[in-house]
């Protein structure tokens, strides 16, 4: 079992949400978050102050899956999130311990689905 985190541009969410059901992968947690990676922020002036933005909109994206779903999910994710441009975002693989079902008490491969 894994854990797959993806950090991808908020306008590119709904698509990669149709690539992994394109992937047989309907189960996710999407967070928004805040970051600043490679591309490190920008500057704007607002009212004649210039302002440093580093930490841009980002949506956080948590798959937990079996391991013969790891390499679709994270084919899915880079299909629907790359733009070719900096600032596309970063996907994390971290093994995933346990997990249990609340409503039926199932563990394991059984409780991810």
């Amino acid at each position: 079992m894994k854990l797959i985190i993806a950090y991808v541009q908020p306008h590119k969410l709904n698509d990669v949400k149709q690539a992994l059901y394109a992937a047989a992968v309907h189960k996710m947690s999407v967070t928004n978050a805040l970051g600043c990676g490679q591309q490190k922020g920008f500057h704007e002036t607002y009212r004649g102050v210039d302002i440093e933005v580093n930490l841009l909109k980002k949506v956080r994206l948590e798959i937990a899956v079996n391991e013969e779903f790891v390499k679709p999910t994270i084919e899915a994710i880079i299909s629907g999130a790359k733009t070719d441009k900096i600032g596309d975002g970063k996907i994390f693989v971290v093994d995933l311990v346990s997990c249990t079902r609340i409503r039926t008490g199932e563990e394991g491969k059984d409780a991810i689905g």
